[in-house]
């Protein structure tokens, strides 16, 4: 820092905090009532990523914490600064993950008055409980000398349990006073991180035992397996007892896609093979997985899930997941990590020799031909604008194995979800519970600062896509090899298919076309050109593939604007706003 003496700011002491936590990055824009820590980062080993929008700030940091496994930090402006911020921050919050936000508020001695840009029309001093609805906790800070004392819970918080962001609100005069480090100090010797709940060898052996005694057991795993990095620990587990393996949308890549065992994602778009390997089930091990709605086919009995029928072993970190949804057997409060280390080493004790389930194997495998070969016509298809088989079949040739692949809204969410192979766990991320459209490109900000080494791609709509494009602005100035692939229908597609099918209009839903207007909306291919990114406009379907590589090997912000044909994406579950739409037809989306 700029001055080595007792007293200095809190927002120096706040930047000093971060940097003993190895925080690497902070994301935000700026504001009056944040240019203090500003100042102070300016001299620090810190990198601030500033955006033009704050809800980009957000979800790139959302996307970063996933990759780095560990809270990331955003730095907010208040009122308009905070509430630009909240989508990315809600996104995080309904997907756990641990995020810090640290906003700047009105000073103190304005309490009361109204001043400039506070939030106030029910309250005065009360910008943070804006967020109260979707954090673990929203700080406000009162007092300068328990700014040290709430930074530590907030990581604390951030990172511990369910994980997910927290909030602390600052006046700006107290980002700007000066104390001494006493308060600061006192905390710096106490632990980073918190050790979490495991499970017993009694439970393990109950658990173990009923799995291995079940006709038809079957594992269900969600986000929890991703979060806690036990994805080997699953893999040991699921190799020793032999049980195929179902997922949620935020558990996909839980395990390779490639593994004998995996069975796909359940749900409203999952497979025949997974829903119904899952109606069989007599027992079903759940773990890290709150069973939501789409995953669960509106939790109709006979789609994807009969329970009770089915019994359940529910392992959650959140024990107000445990039975939210499904009555369950057997409940565990532990994290997935170390759940699966002792399920395993138990398992190994009692069954040394471990299961064989070769005709399950091949069962899984003949479905896996057979679903292929099923949209081997549109996947090869030469029609242009493109079919989204293809689309996807040609980004999974062209990506290396480890690639970082950001989702967002639509067939490159839901299509992904169903039939794009991922081979590297924890290289897809996906925007589920909030499902927020606009979360993918500048998630791939995130995603690339986080892992610069690895190829990062976003599958995005133009829908998802015109959100926030001034994120290109940031990549260009950091230089960010980035691919967004922009699968463009000039709709919002998925909506348009529903209408379509249950009011026969695609009012609202599609993009208008007109005699001076391009039929698949702007020039998005000029837009990238324009913030300096390179773009590219796809002409006919065998362009694609090539141009993919070319983007990979010249590790430059390059934006493809792949015009697609709207098709459905197959459905095989259920979704209950069917029911009041279309009581009484068999009918969900159609192409447009």
């Amino acid at each position: 820092m700029k001055q080595d003496v007792q007293n200095k700011t809190v927002a120096e002491h706040i930047v000093e905090f971060l940097e003993r936590r190895e925080v690497e990055h902070i994301f935000g824009l700026c504001g009056h009532t944040n240019i203090a820590v500003l100042a102070a980062l300016s001299e620090s080993p810190i990198d601030f990523i500033t955006v033009r929008h704050e809800q980009i700030a957000s979800h790139a940091a959302d996307a970063y914490a996933r990759v780095k496994g560990k809270a990331s930090v955003v730095l907010s402006h208040l009122s308009p600064g905070l509430t630009n911020c909240a989508t990315g921050v809600a996104n995080a919050a309904l997907d756990c993950i641990p995020m810090v936000v640290i906003a700047g508020d009105i000073p103190t001695h304005y309490y009361g008055k109204h001043p400039h840009q506070e939030v106030n029309l029910h309250g005065d001093a009360q910008q943070y409980e804006i967020y109260r609805p979707f954090v673990k906790r929203a700080w406000r800070v009162d007092r300068a000398d328990l700014m040290a004392e709430i930074l530590e819970k907030a990581f604390h918080l951030a990172e511990s349990g369910q994980p997910g962001p927290v909030l602390v609100n600052v006046p700006m005069d107290i980002f700007s006073e000066r104390i001494s480090a006493d308060s600061f100090k006192r905390i710096e010797s106490n632990t980073r991180k918190l050790a979490k709940p495991s499970i017993d060898d009694e439970t393990a052996a109950l658990i173990v035992k009923s799995l291995a005694e079940a006709k038809d057991p079957t594992l269900y795993v969600g986000g929890g397996i991703l979060l806690a990095k036990a994805s080997k620990e699953l893999e040991a587990f699921v190799d020793h007892m032999q049980i195929p393996v179902a997922h949620s949308l935020m558990g996909k890549g839980a395990l390779p896609d490639s593994h004998p065992l995996v069975l796909g994602m359940t749900g409203f778009w999952g497979t025949e093979l997974v829903n119904q390997s899952c109606l069989n089930a007599d027992w079903l091990l759940a773990i890290g997985t709150r069973f939501k709605e789409a995953d669960c086919s509106s939790w109709y009995p006979g789609y994807t899930f009969n329970i009770p029928g089915t019994k359940v072993i529910h392992i959650d970190i959140e024990p107000t997941e445990i039975g939210r949804n499904y009555p369950t057997e057997i409940g565990v409060v532990s994290d997935a990590k170390s759940a699966l280390r002792v399920l395993t080493r138990v398992a190994k004790e009692l069954y040394p020799d471990g299961f064989k389930r070769d005709g399950l194997k091949k069962k899984i495998s003949t479905f896996r031909k057979d679903f292929k070969n099923s949209n081997q016509e549109m996947a090869t298809s030469s029609a242009f604008p493109m079919m989204p088989e293809r689309i996807l079949a040609d980004v999974r040739t062209a990506l290396p194995e480890d690639a970082i692949i950001t989702t967002d809204v639509g067939w490159n969410k839901n299509g992904v979800g169903q039939q794009f192979d991922i081979l590297t766990p924890g290289s897809i991320l996906t925007p589920g519970g909030f499902a927020t459209m606009g979360f993918g490109p500048p998630g791939a900000i995130g995603a690339k600062l986080a892992a610069p080494d690895k190829v990062v791609i976003s599958l995005v709509g133009d829908g998802g896509f015109g959100q926030n494009p001034s994120m290109l602005a940031t990549a260009v100035e950091r230089d960010l090899g980035i691919i967004w692939l922009i699968m463009n229908n000039n709709a919002f597609g998925t909506i348009a298919g529903l209408q379509k099918a249950h009011y026969g209009l695609t009012y609202g839903t599609t993009f208008p076309g007109s005699a001076s207007a391009p039929t698949h909306g702007p020039d998005y291919a000029d837009i990238a050109t324009a913030y300096g990114a390179v773009g590219v406009k796809i002409t006919s379907a065998d362009e694609l593939q090539s141009a993919i590589e070319a983007a990979i090997k010249s590790d430059k912000p390059t934006v493809i604007d792949v015009p697609m044909i709207n098709n459905p994406t197959p459905t095989t579950g259920h979704w209950n706003i069917l029911d009041i739409y279309s009581p009484d037809k068999d009918v969900s989306h159609v192409s447009t």
